[in-house]
């Protein structure tokens, strides 16, 4: 997944964005609400994970500008304030969740999972498909109940197909959720990962559909 992060809080942004990265997802920073509106302009993000409190503005007026768009791309507030009146601000102008500041890193992990699982329509945390398992929260995949090992670019990959399983995911789709900003993109870079996926949990799972994309299903 592709996470935007809003954050102008040095110490914070890199402790989460180096947390969320090694956690699989690729990760775009950004420190006020002008590249925040620039960068959402022109991404489609699985995710925002945002402050309140920037430099050029409230967050909140960030957040009612998406849903005014509309824009469905689930956010989760992070942010010092700590009152039941900020909290019901958030969640009543399009928030999916609101974190209070300092928070732990493995609850922030834990908080990204569920609303995608909600966002995604699959509540539950293990997937299956026939003989192949995929825990999302412990970023496991078992074959035949032996675990297999995914880069996390592989794993961006997998979790875009199985958001959707059966339905095709374009290559731009897939492609923006490998790189962040500022990474170099081969032409074949899609195509490389898939195949690699592939030979990890079956050739057959993932469909290609020429030109548009590609789906995950049973073999």
């Amino acid at each position: 997944m592709r996470i935007l992060l809003v954050e102008d809080d040095d110490t914070i942004g890199s402790a989460v964005r180096d947390h969320i990265a090694a956690g699989t997802h690729a990760v775009d920073w950004v420190k006020n609400l002008a590249h925040a509106d620039e960068v959402t302009s022109a991404v489609n993000y699985g995710l925002v994970l945002l402050d309140l409190q920037l430099p050029d503005g409230s967050g909140i007026e960030f957040l009612k500008r998406l849903r005014r768009k509309p824009d469905e791309t689930p956010v989760i507030i992070l942010t010092a304030r700590d009152q039941i009146s900020d909290r019901i601000e958030g969640l009543n102008s399009g928030a999916d969740d609101y974190l209070v500041k300092p928070f732990n890193l493995g609850e922030l992990t834990a908080r990204i999972l569920a609303v995608a699982r909600r966002y995604t329509g699959s509540p539950q945390p293990t997937i299956r498909f026939a003989d192949l398992e995929i825990d999302q929260p412990q970023r496991l995949v078992r074959l035949e109940g032996k675990n297999i090992i995914l880069t996390g670019r592989e794993w961006a990959v997998l979790d875009l197909l199985v958001a959707r399983p059966g339905a095709i995911v374009s290559k731009d789709k897939i492609e923006e959720a490998l790189y962040a900003f500022g990474s170099e993109i081969e032409s074949n870079t899609v195509e490389v990962y898939v195949s690699r996926l592939r030979k990890k949990i079956g050739r057959d799972r993932i469909r290609t559909a020429r030109g548009v994309g590609y789906s995950l299903g049973d073999r």
